[in-house]
């Protein structure tokens, strides 16, 4: 019964985080009406980082980093931290919340992808079939954006971005594998994100003043509060938590749902209107996630 009763809790705790990754993509996009995009980025990296320290120190989880990783782990951080955030923040800020939130949900595609030619995990038929869905899915979102398909457009350019943005997550997820054999995820989470907090609030110190900071609304740091301690921090924390309870694979179905959510979400919230094209290739994209995560296990793992 206890068990049963901490299942129970646990799969509502990653529902929820679910719901709050897909209502980030609009959140965010909120936000950056009022924000620059990298100093949005770097005060939601600050938060975050300060988030799970706290909880390291709660903990007693102290660690050392030997000589020898300090390296390969700055350079891991500055790739999943600083060009994948960036690239995120710059590309939600261009495109539809529901866009970047379809085609985010792409990561195991890319993951499965990446694996595949790294000969570290092959992929059978049924996932390819899965990754050749997402891919027409993903070009017949570009594809059908306002009526202009070039990089005139800022819809097209921030859809390409977002697109890179995944890829890119998802090398940093295959190479961070081998040093959550060494760290705990915590531990992992609190050096990667002080590594983003630093590079972030470096980068966006050129920017600062394009932001008229007196105007700022409450909601609007609201959000900078919702995206760094709830779709980083806490996420963190609740999709560890899942891992260990309730197992991988258990945990990574309910990372299907950020996609649909946040098509939803960016549409009735912000009243994104998208093309039937457009729509057409979401359902194809969460059709291909479906048949990739059905094809096999892909571990992966994911940040908004």
């Amino acid at each position: 019964m206890k068990k049963t009763t901490s299942n129970l809790f646990t799969d509502l705790s990653l529902l929820l985080i679910s719901v709050i990754w897909a209502l980030n993509f609009t959140v965010i996009k909120a936000s950056l009406s009022e924000i620059d995009p990298y100093s949005f980025n770097a005060m939601r990296f600050i938060l975050a980082s300060s988030f799970i320290w706290l909880i390291v120190a709660s903990r007693g989880e102290w660690f050392r980093v030997p000589v020898s990783d300090w390296l390969p782990l700055l350079v891991l951080g500055l790739g999943g931290n600083l060009l994948y955030q960036w690239l995120f923040i710059v590309g939600i800020d261009l495109t539809f919340a529901a866009n970047a939130a379809v085609m985010l949900g792409t990561i195991p595609i890319w993951v499965a992808v990446a694996s595949h030619f790294l000969k570290i995990e092959m992929m059978n038929r049924l996932k390819s079939i899965g990754v050749i869905f997402a891919f027409l899915g993903v070009v017949l979102i570009i594809f059908s954006g306002g009526g202009t398909a070039g990089f005139g457009s800022d819809t097209f350019r921030g859809d390409i971005v977002i697109v890179i943005a995944a890829v890119v997550w998802a090398i940093y997820t295959i190479f961070s594998k081998s040093y959550l054999t060494r760290y705990s995820p915590i531990q992992f989470s609190a050096f990667m994100t002080s590594v983003g907090a630093l590079a972030l609030g470096l980068l966006a110190i050129p920017y600062a003043a394009e932001t008229d900071w007196e105007s700022v609304s409450v909601a609007a740091f609201g959000g900078v509060f919702y995206s760094g301690i709830l779709a980083i921090g806490l996420a963190y924390l609740i999709w560890n938590n899942g891992i260990q309870t309730v197992g991988a694979v258990r945990t990574a179905t309910y990372q299907n749902l950020v996609p649909v959510l946040g098509l939803l979400f960016g549409v009735i919230i912000l009243g994104e209107s998208l093309s039937f094209g457009q729509y057409t290739g979401s359902a194809v994209v969460i059709a291909g996630i479906l048949i990739t995560r059905h094809g096999g296990r892909i571990k992966s793992s994911s940040r908004h």
